[in-house]
């Protein structure tokens, strides 16, 4: 028998009393824990998301949306970015400054290619206030999993408020779990027993993240 034959035994094994016809639905869980923690205004909400980014070594910047293409170029520039992945769906006039060679998001790129590319941008799906968290959905204007995780530096821009919520809890209910979630809270970073901080094992070494005012 494989894993999975000897898993799929044990829950017929587990569900075998269960009358048919009955479902979840028959015996809903109850969801009456703590949603956020505390009481704050949207402002507060953005302001926690900004600290727990930067305490998580994320570089963040603020921006309206008249100035974001200049920010862009700016960050681009200071990286010595020639090269920037771009997802499909991403507004093109962000990159409509930037004085670098904009690389399309291609199904057919290989992990080699996308290691070779100096940046990424991209957008996000939701920004959580109290973890400091990112979390990717693969939309448009995010791309495939892997241009985020290759790449050595990820630029993420964020719109704020409408992006932002204070707590895991309320930003399930915007996800759709049958989306390639990535969930990130500060670059790529590992410790060995010693407690050596080496950032860049598993994703960009460098996040930074514009929090773009709506």
């Amino acid at each position: 028998m494989s894993g999975r034959d000897v898993v799929l035994a044990r829950v017929r094994r587990a569900l075998a009393d269960v009358p048919r016809g009955e479902g979840p639905e028959d015996w809903p869980v109850e969801r009456d824990y703590r949603r956020v923690h505390g009481s704050r205004t949207t402002a507060q909400t953005v302001e926690l998301l900004a600290e727990n980014l930067a305490d998580y070594r994320a570089i963040v910047h603020r921006c309206a949306a008249d100035r974001l293409p200049a920010l862009i170029r700016r960050l681009l520039a200071a990286r010595g970015a020639e090269t920037v992945v771009v997802p499909p769906g991403l507004d093109p006039a962000w990159l409509a400054a930037a004085d670098a060679t904009l690389v399309p998001d291609r199904a057919a790129q290989t992990a080699r290619e996308l290691d070779a590319v100096d940046s990424v941008v991209t957008g996000c799906a939701v920004a959580i206030a109290e973890t400091g968290t990112l979390v990717l959905d693969g939309g448009p204007d995010q791309g495939r999993r892997r241009i985020t995780l290759v790449p050595d530096h990820h630029l993420c821009v964020v719109r704020v408020p409408g992006q932002v919520v204070g707590s895991v809890p309320q930003a399930l209910p915007r996800l759709a779990p049958d989306r390639p979630l990535t969930w990130i809270s500060g670059p790529s970073a590992t410790s060995d027993i010693e407690l050596d901080r080496v950032e860049g094992v598993h994703g960009p070494r460098t996040l930074e993240v514009i929090l773009l005012a709506e």
